[in-house]
């Protein structure tokens, strides 16, 4: 039974201290990531959630499963916070092994303090009358399942869809609470074809708060504001969870 105590204890112990958070991210890709590692090690308490098993989103598999990721120049500086080795292809364009990367990037953002919830989805949002306060969670076993389940709820000052082309929390709130996005139509633009290096740039413009309260990074960025796709290039991607975290810092500060 000491085995199954240790376990119920310190996970129990964990969830109730972020039962309130300063920031709570949805998504564990790398923008997700990025942001959590820079949050937390300023001092916020954050946590992120995440419906798969595994963190990290689709840099795993790099381009098409080969197993080797892009990023542009500006980006690198990124990678070599984490201990990221990375090498110059041509001209502006760095390569780095995709599994190094990614658990780099897990690695380093939990021992900066954050804190990291697989297998748990977010179905719905709290919100009071001027903004979004807190995510309503469930098991993403008991969603896949469909079993009638309700759920519960953790409060956080700020939240990051970081949850890529599907951009889930800002589809929540388009649909269920009143008032507009803040995208030039009010609603999710959508996610255009691909133009990487349109689309690496975009990233980072559109990387803001759309909502109060709701922030958004990475391919969620663009997707919300009507950016184009990068496809297997992850600087912008980068970028965009550093920048989040720096506009969250800054608004909390003020």
């Amino acid at each position: 039974m000491i085995i199954t105590q240790a376990i119920a204890e310190k996970f129990f112990a964990k969830l109730k201290r972020h039962l309130d958070n300063d920031v709570a991210i949805v998504g564990g890709g790398p923008s997700g990531l990025v942001a959590g590692y820079f949050l937390a090690k300023a001092g916020r308490k954050v946590a992120l959630f995440e419906r798969k098993l595994s963190v990290g989103g689709g840099m795993w598999g790099g381009g098409m499963m080969f197993n080797e990721i892009v990023v542009q120049k500006d980006a690198v500086r990124v990678l070599e916070e984490f201990g990221v080795r990375c090498s110059l292809y041509r001209e502006n364009y760095y390569t780095a092994d995709s599994i190094e990367t990614v658990s780099s990037l897990i690695a380093q953002a939990v021992k900066a303090g954050l804190t990291i919830f697989n297998c748990m989805t977010v179905e719905d949002v709290m919100m009071r009358s001027e903004k979004i306060t807190g995510l309503v969670l469930n098991w993403s076993p008991v969603e896949m399942a469909g079993l009638h389940v309700d759920p519960l709820a953790v409060a956080a000052q700020h939240v990051i869809d970081a949850t890529g082309h599907a951009t889930e929390i800002v589809k929540v709130v388009a649909k269920k609470v009143p008032g507009q996005l803040q995208t030039p139509s009010g609603k999710i633009e959508g996610e255009k074809a691909m133009w990487a290096s349109r689309a690496e740039t975009l990233t980072l413009e559109n990387t803001r708060e759309v909502f109060p309260g709701l922030f958004v990074a990475g391919m969620c960025a663009n997707a919300t504001l009507g950016g184009p796709r990068m496809g297997p290039i992850f600087g912008g991607m980068l970028l965009s969870g550093e920048k989040v975290a720096q506009m969250i810092l800054k608004k909390s500060v003020s």
